[in-house]
């Protein structure tokens, strides 16, 4: 029984720490995601941990299987899982998640230091020919018109600000 009450107050401090940190999900209550690095940074990775029953007494899991990681070397993978598991073992029988998520977030240029950049450069931009660019200057004068109906849907699904609420574009993983 202690354990879960670990796990309950591990829980509630996870939630206030990472409170509006877009890098954090909670997938259930014993299974949390934290992204390290910006999610246009190529060296960015998904870190999934996962609690047994017996957490914080037992390691937790830990799994970078998220489609995000699909980038990402299998033996970067690994090797960033083996680093992970030496800072489980030294934090074992204490609540350790967000301890391993700092610890990724402080050492993901030393984790992805092999990891080969697929940057994506656009070729057109290099391409210089004699002629002004006259026609991309027009099409932006050409503003967008939407309809009454277009612009209060969009309203509806906005807050005050304009902005769209947390989560609008999540998916669901139980479908």
């Amino acid at each position: 029984m202690a354990a879960n009450e670990d796990q309950e107050m591990e829980l509630e401090a996870l939630r206030s720490i990472y409170e509006g940190d877009l890098c954090f999900r909670e997938l259930s209550p014993v299974s949390f995601q934290y992204r390290i690095g910006e999610s246009g940074d190529p060296k960015a990775f998904l870190i999934e941990v996962s609690w047994p029953e017996t957490y914080p007494q037992t390691a937790p899991i830990i799994s970078m299987d998220a489609f995000f990681n699909n980038t990402i070397s299998s033996a970067i993978k690994q090797s960033i899982l083996d680093k992970l598991m030496v800072e489980v073992e030294a934090n074992l029988g204490t609540a350790m998640t967000y301890t391993l998520f700092e610890y990724a977030k402080d050492n993901k240029e030393v984790f992805m230091e092999n990891q080969p950049v697929n940057t994506v450069t656009s070729v057109s931009n290099s391409i210089s020919t004699g002629t002004p660019d006259v026609p991309p200057s027009k099409k932006k004068e050409k503003k967008e018109q939407l309809s009454k109906t277009q612009k209060r849907k969009l309203a509806d699904k906005t807050d005050n600000k304009g902005e769209l609420p947390r989560g609008w574009n999540w998916v669901d993983v139980i479908k």
